[in-house]
């Protein structure tokens, strides 16, 4: 169920309205002075959006110095709430020239007011798509000095077939001299290893960025070598499903423009892009995980002052590929003095502020080992220390042209009546998440 908003209410930071919508007659005008009696001047904000007060709840965000809060008397919709918040202030701010405070509000009261009418109706979210609105609210806001120059917006003539019609993400009449395709999967490697090398945890989560610079209203088709699409398109033509690694995706969320019902009949990603850039899809998989970095700690202690800590990394990806910006953080005890290293690669160092021994390398090729040795003395104390909890080695790097789950673009078609030639760029990169080795 969607939210069902009473009323929506902008705040500066003493809790002064700066402006107000109400949307039903369910609650009372005074409701806000409750949010500020009770939220506000106690300073009981906390980490919860969400606060009930006299049956009546309030669901507020702050952004810069404004906070913007929304009332409902029902039992309503939290999370579409706070996206619809979130969704706003991206409207707004694209007819402010990028800015959205306290002065911004001041200087824009009936534009607002004028949003506000489009963008909820009797409490319910509709369009909040920027594009869409400036075709038929085409006043400019009151822009900050410091915000960037005004792209040309003129609305194209068939506005109402734009608002109304099934591509609202795409106005037509775009002309590019060039047309170009950029696709990037960028995927998040988190893992959690044993000290004796055993894979406790480990998953990928990616998402595919697309920037389209196509003229016209063209239809784009992408195939993955992900399982499904490549038994249902060996389905569809009668032929065996090819050789090779097959991706199982999970939990994988569309970009408005994606064609489900296409996507649901013959497992292919088809859709009408945005124009500029925009997030196509996001994935996670749990199967199949090609770990780029193995690492092989050792750490002991010589007595009560001295430490011996010897960390071997191996690259597990192709000998061609090259990691960038690795970093290894060894954890030691809070009490280290200094630290004496050898490296043989990079540079390391101790680093008191994360109570770590940090090893970069700046560039890290395929199929190579790399060691750091270190001598680490501990300040002596009297008092009995507790034991030292060891907690795990993290990593970061960023692995270009490389997946750890192994997914691969087939194909990325474009079709436009026009038949103009496109040229397409795909890349891939592999970067740590949560990357941790325990030792």
């Amino acid at each position: 169920m969607p939210v069902a908003a009473s009323a929506v209410y902008f705040l500066n930071l003493r809790g002064d309205i700066l402006i107000n919508r109400l949307y039903r007659d369910d609650v009372g005008g005074n409701m806000v002075d409750a949010f500020r009696m009770h939220i506000l001047q106690t300073k009981d904000l906390g980490t919860c959006p969400v606060k009930q007060i006299g049956g009546c709840s309030f669901l507020y965000m702050r952004i810069s110095n404004v906070y913007i809060v929304i009332v409902v008397s029902s039992n309503a919709n939290a999370a579409c709430a706070l996206k619809f918040v979130v969704e706003a202030v991206t409207l707004f701010k694209s007819y402010f020239g990028g800015a959205f405070d306290e002065d911004a509000i001041r200087n824009n009261f009936v534009l607002i007011y004028e949003l506000l009418d489009e963008i909820m109706d009797f409490g319910y979210p509709q369009n909040l798509s920027p594009e869409i609105l400036k075709l038929y609210i085409t006043q400019e806001g009151v822009r900050s000095p410091f915000s960037s120059k005004p792209q040309d917006s003129r609305p194209p003539a068939n506005a109402t077939l734009q608002v109304t019609g099934a591509v609202g993400w795409r106005r037509e009449g775009l002309v590019y001299k060039k047309n170009e395709v950029f696709l990037d999967i960028v995927e998040s490697v988190n893992l959690l290893m044993s000290s004796k090398g055993t894979v406790l945890r480990c998953d990928a989560t990616g998402k595919i960025l697309m920037k389209c610079f196509l003229s016209g209203m063209p239809d784009l088709k992408l195939g993955l070598n992900d399982k499904i699409g490549l038994e249902k398109e060996a389905q569809i033509k009668a032929r065996p499903t090819r050789s090779g690694k097959t991706i199982e995706l999970d939990d994988v969320t569309f970009h408005q423009c994606v064609n489900l019902t296409r996507f649901d009949s013959e497992k292919t990603v088809s859709f009408v892009p945005p124009d500029g850039e925009f997030e196509l899809m996001k994935y996670r998989i749990t199967e199949g995980i090609s770990l780029p970095f193995r690492v092989f700690p050792s750490i002991k202690e010589l007595g009560r002052t001295r430490m011996e800590v010897n960390v071997k990394v191996k690259s597990v990806f192709g000998a061609k590929m090259f990691a960038l910006g690795v970093v290894v953080k060894v954890p030691v005890p809070k009490q280290t003095a200094k630290a004496n290293f050898q490296v043989t690669n990079g540079k390391a160092k101790y680093n008191a502020t994360l109570d770590s021994l940090v090893w970069k390398v700046r560039k890290f090729p395929g199929q190579t080992e790399a060691t750091m040795s270190a001598e680490v003395e501990l300040i002596s104390t009297i008092i009995e220390k507790k034991p030292w909890t060891r907690p795990p080695i993290q990593m970061e790097f960023q692995v270009p042209m490389f997946t750890a789950s192994g997914l691969r673009v087939r194909f990325l078609k474009v079709w436009e009546k026009s038949g103009y030639g496109t040229v397409e760029w795909v890349r891939y990169i592999t970067k740590a998440g949560s990357y941790e080795i325990r030792c």
